[in-house]
């Protein structure tokens, strides 16, 4: 008897993946994970966990999306040059996806973002172009479309094809109703960076099921939608410079400097049932609430979604069902804000720790070296050397 009560308890993983022929075969059926502490009473939120996939974000579907479309319709070339603007997520699963193919692949991106998928990315064989800060993510589109133009490349253009929000409405949007197949939902809450997400999985989500509100959140500081202000946009779609409500924020991957054609048109197909803001401090306070009480390790993007799915929570009606979407993991953000309270060596709490029992005690670190003395002025060229 007691044996089969320990049985019982052990825990047991889902069924084994079959054999997949390559990396691509692994991308999406992401699972969907109950927030058991940060949620009210009487309401429950769900997470559905992005960085499950292969390269740890929802941009592996977008970005295995666009070139397979792309394949199919003759318009990449066996060994034709890829190029695309990102953050970062879109250019480390393109680098997954042409690396699979063997297609070479150039990224820009502009400077503010994280040191870290600039090596991703190049680990992964991409070229990363950076561009300034100033030109915003406008200047990084800019630079795809002159480069596509000179050598010829393909451009992925994720904030306009429509294999974007097809992707998601035939795999992230499916995925969601089946997990909540004979379940009540109530609300699906998320943010937007191309606006994939939100129109692809929004409309299959919407159609089924009617009754589920959609609520988009933005970055306090870039209420881009929430202000009703149209973007002003070129012929070819592409935006006219950045939209007037937009100041910089950290929240990596949502709410460039524009509204993305694929959202605008999600917007006029009222899809969106209202939005909300979240501040820098509410995402960057949930990413680590969600890590140290949830045990669920996921960045900024992450922690505004969340945010704003707990804002919905705090005055939806008691047994109202939410889900989220969790964008990417947080090792993403190593080098940002987000880990700046995060120390390599051990504080003080831990060296008490340490010091506690007699063996193997580490010393604490040693001062910083003083400051190098300014270098000599350079000495005036005088013609090549």
């Amino acid at each position: 008897a007691v044996a089969a009560v320990q049985a019982s308890s052990l825990h047991t993983a889902p069924p084994a993946r079959r054999i997949l022929n390559n990396i691509l075969e692994s991308v999406g059926n992401t699972p969907i994970v109950r927030i058991n502490k940060l949620a009210p009473e009487g309401v429950e939120v769900y997470a559905k966990a992005e960085f499950f996939n292969p390269l740890s974000s929802v941009k592996d579907r977008l970005a295995l999306a666009v070139i397979e479309d792309a394949e199919r319709k003759g318009l990449l070339k066996p060994g034709q040059t890829v190029v695309e603007a990102t953050s970062g997520n879109t250019g480390i699963a393109l680098a997954m996806v042409c690396a699979q193919k063997g297609y070479p692949l150039v990224i820009c991106m502009a400077e503010p973002f994280s040191i870290e998928r600039r090596k991703v990315m190049r680990f992964l064989g991409a070229k990363v172009i950076i561009t300034p800060a100033a030109d915003r993510g406008s200047g990084m589109v800019k630079k795809v479309n002159e480069l596509a133009a000179a050598h010829g490349w393909f451009r992925v253009e994720q904030f306009q094809t429509d294999a974007n929000p097809d992707f998601h409405a035939s795999t992230t949007g499916p995925e969601i109703l089946q997990d909540f197949a004979r379940r009540r939902l109530d609300y699906f809450v998320l943010g937007y960076g191309t606006g994939g997400t939100m129109a692809g999985a929004g409309r299959v989500i919407k159609a089924a099921r009617p009754d589920v509100k959609m609520i988009v959140a933005e970055p306090a500081v870039a209420p881009l939608i929430t202000s009703g202000q149209r973007q002003k946009r070129h012929a070819d779609g592409y935006n006219d410079g950045s939209h007037p409500a937009w100041t910089p924020h950290p929240l990596q991957g949502w709410t460039p400097d524009f509204i993305p054609l694929i959202a605008e048109k999600a917007i006029d197909k009222s899809l969106i049932d209202s939005t909300l803001t979240v501040t820098n401090q509410e995402a960057m306070e949930t990413s680590i609430a969600l890590a140290r009480k949830e045990g669920i390790f996921t960045g900024v993007s992450g922690g505004g979604s969340m945010a704003a799915a707990l804002k919905v929570a705090a005055t939806a009606p008691k047994g109202s069902v939410i889900v989220t979407i969790l964008p990417d993991t947080a090792e993403r953000y190593l080098t940002t804000g987000l880990f700046a309270t995060i120390s390599a060596d051990m504080n003080e709490e831990e060296m008490a720790i340490a010091k506690s029992t007699p063996s193997c005690i580490l010393a604490a670190p040693s001062a910083p070296p003083a400051p190098a003395a300014p270098p000599a002025a350079p000495l005036k060229s005088v013609g090549p050397i």
